[in-house]
C-alpha cells in the first residue's frame, strides 16, 4: 500500500520534469560527424571515453582520424571496464582536468557511457563520485557528452542514468538527473558489425527488457508506451537476424534503434523488477547486465500475470505478436513468446553462479531498490522474491 501510495506521489512531479532529448544521428557513416558535432556544442578539446578493447580492434581509430581531420585537439582514456568502478570515474576526471578537456566522446557500450557521464557530472560539480550518486543531486548542466554506443542494448545514450560499481558494498549505485544526459546520440550500424552472437544477445535482451518494463510502469503514458511497443516490435524482428549474422548491417541498425527506443522510454518511465533482481545478480556475481535480464525477465512477467493479467494483456495486443483473445490466453501466448525468442538467441534459464545461501540477501536488497524507485504493475513481497531466486539455481547447486 504504502508503494503504491508513493509512486502516486511522484507521477505528476516525474511527468512534468522536462527530460532533454540527445541529438539523434543514425546511419552507416554517422560517426564521422562526431567533429561537427564537438563544434556545435563547443567542445574543443573532448575526452575520448571508451575501452581498450575496441582500441585494440581498431575501432576508435577511425574516430581519432576524424577529430584530427577536424583540427580538434583530443585526449584518448580506454581504461574503461565493464561494471565500471569508482575508482576508474576518479580516474577518468583526473584526466579530463589534467588535459583541461571540456566534453567528452564516449564510444562504446553501456559501461563506457556511463561512466563517461559520472566523469563529467564529477568533474563539472567538482564533487567525488559518492558525492552525486542518487537522485537529482548534480544541480546543474554538466560538460557535454557525444554517446556513440558500439553496443544495442543499455540505451545509456538517451536515458538520465548512470550505474557505477560499488565493489566493497557489492551494489551497483547510480546517479539520476536530466543533467546528465548525453547532448547528442550516434547510431552507426558499422561500429557493432562483428559484435559476438553472446554479446549481441545479451543486450538485445537488455533493449527488450526496458521496452516491457517501461510498458509496464505505473508511469507509462500514451508517448512512452508508443516508444516501448516500437522497439518490443523491432527487437523480436530483428534481434535473431543480428545474432545470426553478425555482418547483417540493417538488423544492426534496427537493434540500435531499438535500444534507444526502450532507453528513451524507460527514463521516463522507470523499470521494475526485473531490473531490482538482475542488479543485485551484477553486483553478487559480476553476471553481464543483458544477461541477467533475460534470465529474470519470465519469471517476472508470469509474476505479474498473476496479479494483473490485463496489463500483459494490453501489452500484448499493443504489440502485434499475438492474436486477439481473452486477457489470459494473450497475456501467456505474449510471454511464452518472450521466452521463445530468449532460447532463440540462447540466453540461459538459470544462473550458473547463484548460491542458494545468498538469496534471503538478494532478494532483500532487490526489494530495497524496487520499493524505493521502481512503480510497478504489481507488487512483490521478499518472500515472493526468493521463490524466484529460487527457480534460477542450477540444479546442482547447494546452500553454500
Amino acid at each position: 500500500m504504502l508503494h503504491a501510495i508513493l509512486v502516486n506521489v511522484r507521477k505528476p512531479f516525474l511527468k512534468a520534469l522536462p527530460i532533454p532529448i540527445p541529438k539523434l544521428i543514425v546511419g552507416y557513416t554517422a560517426a564521422k560527424q562526431v567533429g561537427e558535432l564537438c563544434r556545435e556544442f563547443h567542445i574543443e578539446c573532448p575526452l575520448l571515453v571508451t575501452d581498450k578493447t575496441l582500441t585494440s580492434l581498431g575501432i576508435v581509430e577511425p574516430i581519432l582520424c576524424t577529430l584530427q581531420r577536424d583540427d580538434l585537439a583530443y585526449h584518448l582514456f580506454d581504461d574503461i571496464e565493464p561494471d565500471p568502478k569508482f575508482e576508474t570515474v576518479r580516474r577518468g576526471v583526473q584526466q579530463f582536468i589534467r588535459h583541461q578537456c571540456d566534453g567528452i566522446i564516449a564510444l562504446g557500450g553501456g559501461s563506457v557511457i556511463d561512466c563517461a557521464k559520472a566523469i563529467s557530472a564529477s568533474a563539472k560539480t567538482n564533487k567525488d563520485i559518492r558525492n552525486i550518486l542518487g537522485l537529482f543531486r548534480v544541480h546543474r548542466p554538466i560538460y557535454p557528452i557525444i554517446a556513440i554506443p558500439t553496443t544495442a542494448g543499455t540505451g545509456s545514450e538517451v536515458t538520465v542514468a548512470s550505474v557505477i560499481s560499488d565493489v566493497s558494498a557489492r551494489k551497483k549505485r547510480a546517479i539520476t538527473d536530466p543533467f546528465i544526459v548525453p547532448k547528442a546520440a550516434v547510431l552507426d550500424a558499422t561500429l557493432m558489425v562483428g559484435l559476438p552472437p553472446t554479446l549481441t544477445a545479451e543486450t538485445g535482451a537488455d533493449a527488450l527488457t526496458h521496452a516491457i518494463e517501461s510498458y509496464l510502469s505505473g508511469y507509462a503514458n500514451q508517448d512512452t508506451r508508443r516508444y516501448s511497443i516500437r522497439a518490443i516490435e523491432r527487437v523480436f524482428k530483428w534481434l535473431p537476424i543480428a545474432v545470426e549474422d553478425g555482418d547483417n548491417l540493417l538488423a544492426r541498425q534496427e537493434m540500435a534503434l531499438a535500444s534507444y527506443e526502450a532507453g528513451f522510454a524507460f527514463t521516463r518511465t522507470y523499470i521494475g523488477y526485473v531490473h531490482a533482481i538482475a542488479h543485485q545478480l551484477g553486483a553478487f556475481y559480476h553476471i553481464p547486465h543483458g544477461r541477467a535480464n533475460g534470465i529474470v525477465l519470465p519469471s517476472v512477467l508470469r509474476f505479474t500475470a498473476l496479479g494483473n493479467m490485463r496489463v500483459i494483456a494490453q501489452l500484448a495486443s499493443e504489440s502485434g505478436l499475438v492474436a486477439q483473445d481473452t486477457d489470459k490466453i494473450m497475456g501467456y501466448e505474449f510471454i511464452a513468446m518472450v521466452e521463445q525468442l530468449l532460447l532463440q538467441i540462447a540466453i540461459p534459464q538459470q544462473v550458473d553462479e547463484l548460491k542458494g545461501g545468498d538469496i534471503p540477501h538478494i532478494a532483500k536488497q532487490a526489494m530495497k531498490e524496487a520499493f524505493a524507485e521502481y512503480p510497478v504493475p504489481v507488487e512483490m513481497s521478499c518472500e515472493q522474491c526468493q521463490d524466484i531466486l529460487k527457480t534460477l539455481l542450477k540444479e546442482s547447486t547447494n546452500d553454500e
